[in-house]
């Protein structure tokens, strides 16, 4: 006879609302239920870090240590929900790990978090040591491969190349749910 569920059990993902109810009181300024499949990536968007950002090899949240996007369409073919959000500069990623633990805690075991940007925890990364703070830290989508403007753009977000320092920069993050 089939096991019955625990009526502790908590692995149910929340409900769209209930989702985007939770990235917002984690901070982001506006997000979507998503689906991963629909998620862009590409070889490259990990060179435009390589050729392009002054971040690049400065973590272990940065490309070379971060997976690859063949990795990373593979890790996303493994989700059927995500989050994909929008923050304010630099709270990408904070929102993205506040996020995770929030849905892991509430039973999402497989909840994980990308944010954006370089990491800016430490002022030197501690490689050969580990990570100083685990629990915050999370690679950026682009530096896993995401192709972030063709992502967002496919769900309605608004994003543009950045021109000069009057132009208004779009951050994003997203967590993956289950």
């Amino acid at each position: 006879m089939p096991r019955k569920p625990s009526s502790t059990s908590r692995s149910a993902v929340p409900e769209d609302a209930r989702l985007l109810e939770m990235a917002a009181k984690a901070g982001a300024t506006g997000a979507k239920a998503i689906s991963p499949a629909t998620v862009e990536t590409g070889a490259w968007v990990r060179w435009k870090c390589q050729f392009g950002c002054g971040g690049f090899g400065s973590s272990l949240v940065c490309p070379p240590h971060t997976p690859t996007p063949a990795d990373t369409r593979v890790m996303l073919d493994g989700y059927r929900r995500a989050v994909l959000f929008e923050a304010v500069r630099g709270d990408a990623k904070r929102i993205a790990a506040d996020l995770e633990r929030e849905l892991f805690l509430s039973g999402c075991y497989k909840a994980f978090g990308l944010g954006a940007g370089p990491c800016g925890l430490c002022e030197e990364c501690a490689f050969d040591r580990g990570c100083r703070h685990p629990y915050e830290a999370r690679p950026s989508m682009e530096a896993c491969g995401i192709d972030v403007f063709a992502t967002v753009r496919k769900h309605g977000f608004t994003i543009e190349v950045i021109r000069d320092h009057e132009c208004p920069q779009h951050y994003f993050g997203m967590v993956l749910v289950e």
